[in-house]
C-alpha cells in the first residue's frame, strides 16, 4: 500500500499557542516559505492543503494571506484563490538604488570610525560565507550574505537608514535566491573582500567604490535571470528576446 504524499511538507505545524498567535505563525511560515522560493512565484497557493498541513482552521490562513498580500508576496484573485505573486522588476530596481547610494554612503562613514571589532565580525562572516560555498549550503551562504551588510548599517548607527533598506528585502531576497549560482558565490565572496580590504585600509574612496561595484554586478545578475526567466517576474523592464536555452 502506497502511502499518500501530502503537499508542503516544508510548512511546519504550530505547536499549542495563545490565541491570535496561530494566525502569526501560519503568515510566518508561508512568507518564509514564499521568501526561500519553496513557494515559487505564480504558484497557486491550496489552503485547503495548507490547513490540512498545519492543522488549522480556514480563518487564520485567509487572514494570513491577506497580509502577505499587503506586504506584496501574495495575489488574492476574486473567485480564483491565491498565489505567490510574481517578482516585480521595477521593486527589484528601486530596491537596489536605494541600497546602493545608503550602503555606498555607510562604508565612507565606517572608513573614519571602523574599530577592531567591526573588521573581526567581518572577517568571521566571510570566513563563514566561504565555508558555505564550499559545501554548496545556498541558504546559509545568502544568510551570511544579509549578515554582511546588516553589520556595515548596524555599525552606522543610524536606526532609520537600516529600516529603509530593509523594507522591502523580503520580495527582494527572493530575486537573489534565484542567482545563487556556484559562480555569484565566487563573485560575491570577492566583491566583500573588496569592501572589506577597503575599509581596513582607511581607504574611503575605494570603499564606495568596492560597495558600487557590487551592487552594480548583483543587479546585473538579477536583470539578466529576469530577462531569461520572464514567467517569474512581472513588470516586463527587464525582458529581452535573449533567453538561456
Amino acid at each position: 500500500m502506497t502511502s499518500a504524499v501530502h503537499p508542503y511538507p516544508f510548512l511546519v505545524r504550530p505547536g499549542p499557542a495563545p490565541r491570535g498567535s496561530v494566525t502569526q505563525h501560519v503568515t510566518h511560515v508561508l512568507r518564509e516559505a514564499i521568501v526561500t522560493l519553496e513557494l515559487r512565484p505564480g504558484e497557486a497557493i491550496d489552503k485547503g492543503a495548507v490547513c490540512e498541513r498545519l492543522g488549522v482552521s480556514r480563518f487564520p490562513v485567509s487572514e494570513a494571506l491577506a497580509r502577505l498580500s499587503a506586504e506584496g508576496l501574495v495575489d488574492i484573485l476574486p473567485q480564483r484563490g491565491s498565489i505567490v505573486s510574481l517578482i516585480r522588476i521595477i521593486d527589484v530596481r528601486e530596491y537596489m538604488l536605494i541600497r546602493k547610494a545608503l550602503e555606498c554612503e555607510a562604508v565612507r562613514a565606517l572608513v573614519a570610525n571602523r574599530t577592531p571589532d567591526l573588521l573581526e565580525r567581518l572577517r568571521h562572516l566571510m570566513a563563514y560565507q566561504s565555508a558555505a560555498a564550499d559545501i554548496g549550503d545556498r541558504a546559509g551562504f545568502h544568510a551570511r550574505d544579509l549578515d554582511f551588510h546588516e553589520v556595515l548599517t548596524d555599525a552606522m548607527g543610524f536606526a532609520k537608514v537600516k529600516a529603509i533598506i530593509e523594507s522591502a528585502r523580503a520580495n527582494l531576497d527572493r530575486a537573489r535566491r534565484l542567482i545563487i549560482t556556484p559562480r555569484r558565490l565566487v563573485h560575491t565572496i570577492a566583491e566583500h573582500r573588496a569592501i572589506y580590504d577597503a575599509i581596513a585600509a582607511g581607504d574611503a574612496d575605494a570603499a564606495e567604490g568596492a560597495m558600487r561595484a557590487h551592487i552594480d554586478a548583483v543587479t546585473a545578475e538579477l536583470m539578466e535571470f529576469a530577462a531569461a526567466n520572464p514567467a517569474l517576474f512581472a513588470g516586463g523592464e527587464a525582458q529581452s528576446p535573449t533567453r538561456r536555452p
